[in-house]
């Protein structure tokens, strides 16, 4: 079972004891705002036990939970791409208010940055916060995204227009598969 540690976090997957942190910690506005509309606001019970229920009987270990002292307080995953853009792969986070400004999820994110590179040989990691989402551009920042562009109006999120910045971080060391 795929476990990454740090000094301030663990990566793991989800489990269905989580079903209470979940729920406290996904039920803001302040967190939902800032992700796709398939994250639900309010954030229910039963919106938990769904995703609790796909997540723990997934194979995949995609969508991971972000662990702080024993407790999930967020998650971050990926979602890789297909065909000409299969060793490539769009990562995403969040995590509860409550652990804002800790430095968390930057280091969340660089080890699954590291461990996709590493073990699962993706060349290419990207991500596409809402320009306007300061904190998540500093979180891809400290953990060596770059940022490679700007998406002008490329999405609407709560019937208001956002664009988009595109950032990424490259594999120097990938190779082809044998």
């Amino acid at each position: 079972m795929l476990r990454l540690e740090g000094e301030r976090c663990s990566i793991r997957p989800w489990r269905a004891a989580d079903s209470g942190s979940l729920l406290q910690h996904a039920n803001n506005i302040n967190v939902a705002k800032h992700l796709r509309d398939r994250f639900p606001h309010p954030y229910t019970r039963k919106d938990a036990d769904v995703f609790l229920r796909h997540a723990v009987e997934s194979e995949d270990e995609s969508n991971l939970a972000i662990e702080v002292h024993g407790t999930a307080v967020g998650a971050i995953g990926y979602v890789p791409g297909r065909d000409i853009e299969r060793f490539s792969a769009e990562v995403g986070y969040w995590l509860g208010e409550a652990f804002w400004g800790r430095g968390i999820v930057t280091e969340a994110l660089a080890l699954v940055t590291a461990y996709t590179f590493d073990e699962l040989n993706m060349l290419r990691l990207f991500a596409l916060p809402f320009a306007d989402n300061s904190g998540s551009i500093r979180v891809l920042e400290k953990a060596g995204y770059i940022r490679e562009g700007l998406l002008r109006a490329s999405s609407v999120k709560y019937d208001v227009v956002k664009d988009q910045a595109l950032y990424a971080r490259t594999n120097p060391a990938w190779q082809p598969p044998p």
